[in-house]
């Protein structure tokens, strides 16, 4: 068995053409939640993962073994709940009203500028239908967001840091008119 305890998000700093030979391990979100898991790679090696608590693995990280040994992470097609606003009546503004209403029942849920995803529940499909939202059933990969408080870099494989510290110093007003109240 490889055991795995690091994961560097989206393969950040390793080769194109390392990566493109690393053996692949698919995942669901179940799984990929979760800091410690078992799961077999592309290769057929056992593979006991034990990450950091609180580490979200996303398709596209890579996985590290003790031994140097470098594994992409596939996020599986899983069953998941795609949620569209109506061609017809509909607008954009919807999927902010859904996403707000699913927020408030802390779903993990699957941002895009065009659809929504969560895991298949009846009531909340019942709920979003009656918003006038179409909802269809899917297999597709699922990649929540992280939420307000996970690492910047756990955001949809994409590297949100910016390099800023806690203390840094430049200005991050707004700067508008102030000839009015704001009563």
């Amino acid at each position: 068995m490889i055991h795995i305890s690091k994961c560097l998000s989206a393969g950040q700093g390793l080769a194109k053409a390392l990566l493109a030979r690393a053996p692949t391990v698919e995942l669901d979100w179940d799984v990929r939640q979760k800091s410690r898991f078992d799961a077999t790679d592309s290769s057929g090696r056992q593979l006991g993962v034990f990450l950091p608590r609180g580490t979200l693995v996303r398709g596209g990280d890579v996985l590290v073994g003790e031994d140097g040994s470098l594994v992409r992470v596939l996020a599986a097609p899983q069953a998941v709940l795609k949620i569209t606003p109506c061609a017809q009546h509909g607008s954009a503004f919807d999927l902010v009203r859904a996403a707000y209403h699913l927020g408030n029942r802390h779903v993990p849920i699957e941002l895009t500028p065009t659809h929504l995803k969560i895991e298949p529940d009846h009531v909340l499909a019942d709920m979003l239908r009656a918003m006038h939202l179409i909802v269809h059933e899917v297999a597709e990969a699922f990649e929540p967001e992280g939420g307000a408080y996970a690492s910047a870099t756990q955001h949809h494989g994409h590297d949100h840091a910016h390099g800023h510290s806690n203390d840094h110093a430049h200005d991050h007003s707004h700067g508008h008119d102030h000839d009015h109240d704001h009563a």
